[in-house]
């Protein structure tokens, strides 16, 4: 424990909280600028500690910058994991809704997330595209595992495109919500609902 002027005492970090902590001020700082634009000094003054405790845990900007890409795309994931057993068309509404839950709650993140792409760091990106893949093959993994579908369904190149471009839409579904539309968080999973299921019939 550390005291403070006032008296009070306050509890020392642990390693992974710490982290935690700096990812999300990155997260918020990412969300709100572009990837030059921040500053590493920047975080360590709104999270309290010196730059050289930063760098500790993170090198470089650019490791700061992966780090917070791939906190979100490991969220998301789990967030949108397919249940095994359960038809993709009954988990779509269910697991929709569980996803724009997260994009409110964590609307930093998510925007940080999308804003990888942009980055002019080449090695951030790859980061970036390399999660994108991952919710592809998430997607198209469930869609093989349904009966319904088949296992050779996901490997339809049409259906591959299909899968990306609704992922593309549902991006700039949810970064436009998020920025303030008329829409509630039902009209938007509707939305994206019967994109998905539009495309699956090409």
């Amino acid at each position: 424990m550390a005291a403070n002027q006032g008296g009070r005492t306050r509890r020392r970090l642990s390693t992974e909280e710490r982290r935690e902590q700096l990812l999300s001020v990155g997260a918020r700082l990412f969300s709100e600028s572009p990837f030059d634009d921040v500053w590493i000094e920047q975080v360590a003054e709104i999270a309290g500690v010196s730059r050289g405790l930063l760098y500790h845990y993170f090198p470089t900007k650019r490791d700061f910058f992966a780090a917070v890409v791939e906190r979100e795309s490991e969220r998301m994931l789990r967030m949108t994991a397919a249940v095994p057993g359960v038809p993709v068309r009954e988990q779509l509404t269910a697991g929709l809704e569980t996803f724009l839950e997260y994009v409110q709650a964590h609307a930093h993140g998510y925007r940080a997330f999308h804003r990888a792409d942009a980055a002019g760091d080449q090695a951030v990106r790859r980061v970036y595209q390399r999660a994108l893949a991952a919710q592809e093959r998430q997607i198209l993994a469930a869609l093989g595992a349904d009966p319904e579908f088949g296992p050779d369904f996901g490997e339809r190149p049409e259906i591959r495109l299909a899968v990306r471009g609704w992922l593309a839409f549902t991006t700039a579904v949810c970064l436009e919500w998020l920025r303030g539309t008329e829409l509630s968080r039902e009209q938007v999973r509707e939305l994206c609902a019967r994109a998905l299921l539009g495309v699956l019939t090409v």
